[in-house]
């Protein structure tokens, strides 16, 4: 890292960028802990364009530095973005590509992923960001492997996190393992904030049935799918024969039309139908596995945790109504 000063930390701040992700490194690395034995950063608010800096609330940034200043920060910190279909400045994107080529730490939080991305430093890597906007970073950016389910993930010199509370994991994580887990535990404490989240640990994701298009060829196979999830025998090979295809061109044509495999899209949507009985229901889980197509509990909460990231139970303590 050279001429890179291990404590520098600076932060990307845009126009219009929405104010708790960007205050999120600020906070971090910002405050004083010294006598808590936390290390003082030099954390350097960068101006990512010229002009006036607003947040999403109206209120006016300044930031004190430019792009100059990304020259000597050990770390380089895109905590948001204003817009996933906008491509930010060339300007910034250069200075953070040529910051990461000489041996920064670049992160991006929440939809500064897109920035990461746009500056080409995400190419070939797993990268993670809200799970609303990982679509379309897929979409914008094919050469990226987005990962929607984490909170965060750690691929050495390139931090990515999902979005809100997901980017203080990132870097809290940062800071464990460049500074160990005391000063992270230290910096926790006085921000009363679990120590640690695992990057791994799931995004608690709403996964909305999509609507379809009324000229949909599978519009009525997949309506009669969403009526008959309780039903054991409803397969791929039953919503073949509905469509009137073989069961190749029907998973063919299937993948085509909703970029996913139809097996994957009907267990998708059974776990949904579970994630809504947990959460708005008192149901057992063996009866919610019975309603959306599962023989019993035990053959459900593999899937469910595959997908949701934590076992039915689980999600019913975090999300369940109780009615009051």
């Amino acid at each position: 890292m050279g001429r890179r000063d291990p404590l520098t930390i600076a932060v990307l701040i845009f126009n219009r960028q929405p104010m708790f992700e960007t205050s999120v490194p600020i906070s971090v690395f910002g405050v004083d802990r010294s006598e808590s034995g936390v290390p003082r950063f030099d954390v350097r608010p960068v101006a990512g364009e010229p002009g006036r800096l607003e947040t999403t609330a109206g209120l006016e940034v300044v930031a004190p530095y430019d792009l100059a200043a990304l020259d000597d920060a050990a770390v380089v910190i895109a905590p948001s973005w204003r817009d996933p279909a906008e491509t930010p400045p060339p300007p910034a994107l250069a200075a953070l590509a040529s910051a990461h080529a000489d041996g920064a730490t670049v992160v991006g939080l929440c939809l500064g992923s897109f920035v990461l991305a746009a500056a080409g430093i995400l190419d070939g890597r797993r990268a993670a960001t809200h799970w609303r906007h990982a679509p379309e970073l897929a979409s914008r950016y094919p050469d990226v492997r987005v990962d929607a389910s984490v909170l965060f993930i750690d691929d050495g010199d390139v931090l990515t996190s999902a979005g809100t509370a997901a980017g203080i994991d990132a870097c809290l994580h940062l800071v464990r393992r460049r500074f160990g887990a005391g000063i992270a535990n230290a910096i926790a404490r006085r921000m009363v904030v679990p120590p640690q989240r695992a990057g791994g640990q799931a995004q608690y994701i709403d996964w909305p049935v999509p609507e379809r298009p009324a000229d949909d060829p599978f519009g009525d196979v997949l309506g009669y799918a969403l009526r008959h999830l309780d039903d054991t025998e409803l397969n791929v090979d039953a919503l073949a024969a509905l469509a009137l295809m073989s069961r190749r061109s029907f998973d063919r044509r299937f993948r085509q039309a909703t970029g996913s495999s139809a097996l994957q899209w009907l267990l998708t949507q059974r776990i949904i139908r579970a994630q809504h009985l947990l959460e708005a229901t008192d149901l057992g889980v063996d009866t919610v596995a019975r309603q959306v197509g599962f023989a019993s509990a035990v053959a459900l909460r593999p899937h469910f945790r595959r997908i949701i990231g934590i076992a039915p139970q689980a999600y019913r303590e975090v999300f369940h109504a109780h009615a009051s």
